[in-house]
């Protein structure tokens, strides 16, 4: 199985995703649906985090070669994957569940967003990319909406 970077798989969602713009930031390369650059960053749909955050430790990003793809999916692929979203973790702290936020190309609720619908995955395969391809068009689709109503009110 081909191994998948962090910078190749930003590339590639950016090539995917028509009007996305890689920003980087806060340890983590944000895409955000910012088409000709009418709002100052835009609206994100994905980030790819690469090490570990003040208040984002949970995943142990800071391990040689893992990245985490995050995804703010819609809350109806949420909910059909992993029930309601959990309660809002204190700061600092993580969603409370079952999952362990550490395991490689296991789709978990995000540690520290999983209460907004979030999703994360670590060091995803292939197979695995094209398993959540729903949970990533509904994410950038989000983004498109927030990104046109915030626009409209320019």
């Amino acid at each position: 199985m081909k191994i998948i970077s962090a910078e190749s798989l930003t590339r590639e969602l950016a090539a995917v995703y028509p009007g996305t713009r890689l920003v980087d930031a806060w340890g983590e390369t944000s895409l955000f649906y910012n088409p000709d650059e009418k709002l100052p960053r835009g609206v994100y749909f994905a980030t790819v985090k690469s090490k570990d955050g003040d208040n984002d430790k949970a995943s142990n990003l800071d391990r040689d070669g893992v990245f985490r793809l995050n995804l703010g999916t819609s809350p109806k692929l949420f909910r059909e994957r992993f029930g309601a979203p959990p309660a809002r973790p204190a700061k600092g702290g993580h969603v409370d569940g079952p999952w362990d936020f550490t395991q490689s190309n296991c789709l978990t609720p995000h540690p520290v967003y999983g209460w907004m619908s979030w999703v994360s995955i670590l060091n995803p395969n292939a197979d695995s990319l094209k398993q959540l391809q729903p949970m990533i068009d509904a994410a950038y689709d989000k983004a498109v909406a927030a990104f046109d109503k915030r626009v409209a009110k320019l």
